[in-house]
């Protein structure tokens, strides 16, 4: 495992384009985490975020030396409120992401190697979730979720997860709905490549030595599948940062938190006198981020192959 590892992140910097890639993504990484911590102190110490500072006398000042972006209908930096935004895009694409790669791999595993009833059930499910449109089911949630309707007790275990992740409704409606509807395409990849490796020799040899299915699972099938759960991951990073994007430039999403689609809604409104720096900022933020996440997960796809390990 360490030998293949060794010769995918050969491979992987190779490629001058991954590596600018990897490199934008972790910059967004950074950037995200530093608004985290820096918000947890102004929290902390009852002060306001310098993103959030508001000038009357500033507002829709065009780009200048004073603010790069210019700034919006408060006066706030669109600059500082677009770095800031990437702290949202961030936490809700691995978050996310997590969710559904952690439901996709288990049941893709689970039902490949076992087959039988449960492989039924699990078709079952991924083909109703594949046949749901996934953004109407995620604005329903987030419509449950950020409105009170669900009930007490749900909603009781709703806001202190969201206190835990540090998330308001609607951005734990965005994570969980976005998570639960994005495990279908990795648990159909999962689920093939572990019919493959269930009938493979080493998988045999753990039979005849009694080694109990859900140990043959977790020592040899997951480890097998690990480098699609990988490239999955990364893709689907991307995929949840625009999800997030549209719920919250539709209202449904981020409301108090800084987020490049409550940015591209807000900025729409005045587009028509000029004033395109909160668009422009936002969209290109978010451009460059699904970009490099993309090129990246293509980079990896081609690293991580096991066809390529013998060239």
């Amino acid at each position: 495992m360490n030998h293949s590892g060794n010769s995918a992140w050969r491979r992987l910097r190779s490629s001058p384009l991954a590596m600018i890639s990897l490199g934008i993504v972790l910059l967004y990484v950074f950037a995200a985490a530093g608004t985290e911590l820096y918000t947890i102190w102004c929290e902390h110490c009852d002060q306001i975020p310098i993103y959030n500072l508001a000038d009357d006398a500033m507002r829709y000042a065009p780009p200048s030396p004073q603010h790069w972006l210019g700034t919006d209908y408060q006066g706030r930096d669109v600059l500082l409120r677009a770095i800031a935004g990437s702290a949202t895009a961030v936490k809700v694409g691995v978050i996310a992401s997590l969710i559904s790669a952690v439901i996709g791999v288990l049941l893709g595993a689970i039902a490949g190697f076992f087959g039988g009833k449960f492989d039924d059930i699990v078709v079952w499910l991924y083909s109703t979730f594949a046949s749901m449109p996934t953004l109407l089911f995620i604005l329903a949630f987030a419509l449950l979720v950020s409105r009170n309707f669900l009930p007490a007790g749900m909603m009781q275990v709703a806001e202190w997860t969201g206190t835990v992740l540090r998330a308001e409704p609607g951005m734990l409606a965005v994570y969980l709905a976005i998570g639960i509807t994005g495990w279908v395409t990795l648990c159909r990849v999962v689920r093939a490549e572990a019919m493959k490796l269930r009938n493979m020799p080493f998988v045999a040899a753990a039979r005849v030595a009694g080694v109990s299915g859900p140990v043959i699972v977790l020592r040899h099938i997951l480890p097998n599948v690990f480098h699609l759960v990988i490239i999955y991951f990364t893709l689907s990073f991307a995929g949840a940062i625009m999800l997030e994007v549209i719920v919250s430039y539709l209202g449904f999403g981020v409301q108090g938190a800084p987020s490049w689609g409550v940015m591209i809604s807000d900025g729409q409104e005045r587009l028509w006198r000029g004033i395109w720096w909160e668009i422009a900022a936002a969209t290109g933020f978010m451009f460059v981020l699904v970009l490099a996440l993309n090129v990246l997960g293509d980079a990896l796809r081609d690293a991580l192959d096991p066809r390529q390990r013998s060239r």
